[in-house]
């Protein structure tokens, strides 16, 4: 019996001076490192693009909040005051609660009492939300170009004369 000779694959046919060759992407010198290149080029656009999804998306989460405990609290403590409490007692005691269901730093909460008509009273909330890099506070300016904080607000009028009445 004789020994049949082993036979090479096409795809690794003899190249110069004897060594195989490769079939596929062969890396040409000049592209060497493009990807490293294009990732140092795009990972900081990258960075921005999360930071400002991770701000939208917890600025929306804290309106929500806000929006929910700030029509609880002027049903609770300005529908209806007590004897002798004053418009500023109730301002006081709404911020008080926003303030204790909104506990984050990058968070400034204002009420504001106004009159509407003769018989009703308008309590206006704001929530302002300061930007941050993922939990850590930014800077309130880059490059000398103020950054731009986020308000929301909401309005609510009461009847103090009928207990309850929140129109």
């Amino acid at each position: 019996m004789g020994v049949m000779a082993r036979r090479r694959p096409a795809s690794a046919k003899a190249g110069p001076k004897g060594f195989g060759r490769r079939r596929g992407r062969v890396a040409v010198g000049d592209q060497r490192g493009q990807m490293t290149v294009e990732l140092a080029a795009a990972f900081p656009v990258l960075i921005v693009v999360a930071v400002i999804a991770v701000n939208s998306c917890t600025f929306f989460y804290e309106c929500a909040v806000f929006d929910r405990v700030a029509s609880e609290a002027v049903r609770v403590h300005a529908a209806a005051p007590a004897y002798g409490q004053s418009s500023g007692t109730a301002c006081a005691s709404i911020e008080q609660a926003l303030l204790s269901e909104l506990d984050a730093p990058n968070v400034a909460i204002g009420v504001s009492h106004g009159v509407v008509g003769a018989d009703f009273d308008k309590y206006t909330a704001t929530l302002e939300y300061y930007p941050t890099l993922f939990g850590m506070g930014l800077r309130p300016e880059v490059f000398g170009v103020a950054l731009p904080h986020l308000t929301h607000e909401v309005s609510l009028t009461v009847d103090t004369y009928k207990a309850g009445v929140v129109i």
